[in-house]
């Protein structure tokens, strides 16, 4: 949910600066614009000579401007980056013993956790994202747990059972986790 409103708000930020700026240049170019439009001409500007040089005589404002413009370049570089990174770990690099080593796919990882997690009294459902790197996984599972069931015997349960396989079938010395529980919530049944 979050990264797709991440991307429809960058595309349409995206499609405002491409439209004005595509708006301001055929201007300049000398094309026809709207009659509304501020800037009809070559010889419009965005800023005016008066404008520019209101300013001149403060030291800090011009590389008060590039300095913020330039950290508003950098954020939205970074926002734009971040929507190609992956949050699922795609694999887990498991120490075979043998020098080579082998890769095991997160997804598999993830459902054995999940499905292990599933079994035990008291869950609903069960949940799992591994993240991080493929030699240091970290795991998040989420758990919707029934009524009757006690946390603190859930968690337990979890910890050292399906986490603990986890980390000792793919060989690796820990697998950090975080685990989040909540109530399943039932409709209240009407009783005659």
């Amino acid at each position: 949910m979050r990264s797709t409103v991440n991307r429809v708000l960058l595309a349409l930020a995206g499609l405002v600066l491409v439209v004005v700026g595509g708006a301001v240049l055929a201007a300049g170019l000398g094309a026809s614009v709207p009659g509304w439009w501020p800037w009809d001409g070559k010889g419009d500007v965005l800023l005016s000579t008066a404008a520019r040089q209101r300013w001149r005589d403060e030291g800090w404002w011009w590389p008060t401007v590039i300095a913020i413009l330039a950290v508003l370049v950098v954020l939205a570089l970074w926002w734009f980056l971040a929507q190609f990174r992956r949050g699922r770990l795609a694999e887990v690099l498991v120490d075979s013993g043998d020098g080579e080593g082998a890769r095991l796919r997160g997804r598999a990882l993830e459902d054995a956790v999940s499905d292990e997690s599933g079994e035990l009294d008291g869950v609903a459902r069960a949940r799992t994202m591994l993240t991080g790197r493929r030699t240091a996984p970290r795991a998040r599972v989420r758990l919707l747990t029934e009524p009757h069931a006690a946390p603190r015997d859930t968690l337990n349960a979890v910890a050292d059972g399906a986490l603990r396989h986890a980390r000792e079938s793919a060989g690796l010395s820990e697998l950090p986790a975080e685990v989040r529980l909540k109530a399943v919530k039932h409709r209240a049944a009407r009783v005659s």
